[in-house]
C-alpha cells in the first residue's frame, strides 16, 4: 500500500505537484486547479495539526465512520470520483496558481516524514491509526492530482 510516510512516495507527489499549471483542468469535479490545490493545503494543515483545528467526530461518522476508512483504504484503488470536499470546500475561485502556492504544498508533503498529530480525529472516520493516516493522505493527493492529470 502507498503511503505518505514512504519517502519514494511523497517524492512522487512532489514531482506531480510540480508539474502543474494554471492551464491544468479538472477531469471531474467543480474544483478549478488553484481551488484544488487551496483545499489540499488546507486539508494537509488540518491534518498535520497547524492552526489548531478543533477535531471533533460527526454523528454519522460516529455510525459509519470506521466501516466507510476500512473499505477506503483495504487496497490500492484510488478514491472514487467526485467525492464532495465537505467543510474544506473552497469558493473562492479566482485565485492564481504560483510558485508559493506549490512550494508550501509541497513542504507540507515532506513534513509527513516527521508526522506526529496524536490529537488527531478526522470528522468522519474518527479517531485513526498513523498506518490509516498515512495510505489515506496519500489516496487523497493522488485523487487530487489525478483529478487534473497529472
Amino acid at each position: 500500500m502507498k503511503t505518505i510516510f514512504n519517502n519514494s512516495e511523497r517524492a512522487e507527489l512532489i514531482e506531480r505537484i510540480e508539474l502543474l499549471t494554471p492551464n491544468n483542468t479538472a477531469q471531474w469535479g467543480k474544483m478549478n486547479v488553484y481551488q484544488m490545490i487551496k483545499h489540499c493545503t488546507i486539508w494537509n494543515d488540518w491534518v498535520l495539526g497547524r492552526n489548531k483545528h478543533h477535531y471533533k467526530q460527526e454523528f454519522l461518522g460516529k455510525i459509519f465512520g470506521k466501516m466507510a476508512l476500512k473499505g477506503m483504504i483495504k487496497d490500492d484503488k484510488p478514491l472514487k470520483k467526485n467525492v464532495p470536499a465537505g467543510i474544506f470546500a473552497v469558493k473562492d475561485n479566482m485565485g492564481q496558481v504560483d510558485a508559493a502556492q506549490k512550494k508550501n504544498w509541497m513542504e507540507q508533503i515532506e513534513s509527513y516524514g516527521h508526522y506526529s498529530n496524536p490529537d488527531f480525529v478526522h470528522d468522519f472516520f474518527g479517531k485513526m491509526e498513523t498506518e490509516q493516516i498515512g495510505i489515506f493522505v496519500y489516496k487523497h493527493m493522488d485523487h487530487h492530482l489525478r483529478q487534473f492529470g497529472v
